[in-house]
């Protein structure tokens, strides 16, 4: 696992621009927010969650994710079906801050064009970079997360 400035960024991860990720799992992968977006966001209070069955599609949004100080949508890393939703997060939605990767997940979604969105997404040593890209431009315009 890569750790970037405070930043968790774990390896086996595909990371969106707009800051969730997917975990490739046996024929779903499973979406969430990523560490720079809830320690940004601050301790969030509400997720507005899509339902069982809802398609998705990559780059749009499929829910909201709401702090004290911050409402944001959140955007679909890969197009397909949701086939799980962490309904967890309706009662404790800190779950998203307290483990972005593991139990604070949002979706599960069945892909309908993995290999091709995949190419779209940051990994590696490209997703490092982004990171970093996106911790300086946050530092230059002020609103940057101090830990």
């Amino acid at each position: 696992m890569a750790k970037i400035d405070g930043y968790e960024m774990p390896d086996e991860l595909h990371y969106h621009k707009e800051h969730t990720w997917v975990r490739v799992e046996y024929k779903k992968v499973r979406v969430g927010a990523t560490d720079y977006a809830q320690k940004s966001a601050g301790d969030i209070v509400y997720v507005d969650l899509p339902f069982e069955g809802d398609e998705v599609k990559q780059n749009e949004p499929f829910g909201k994710m709401q702090s004290a100080k911050w409402i944001g949508e959140l955007y679909s890393p890969i197009s397909g079906t949701i086939v799980a939703v962490n309904d967890l997060l309706n009662s404790k939605p800190t779950l998203i801050n307290q483990s972005p990767y593991e139990s604070g997940w949002i979706i599960a979604v069945q892909p309908s064009m993995l290999e091709d969105e995949l190419k779209n997404l940051y990994n590696g040593e490209a997703a490092v970079e982004w990171i970093k890209e996106q911790i300086k431009k946050a530092v230059k315009e002020g609103y940057a997360v101090k830990e």
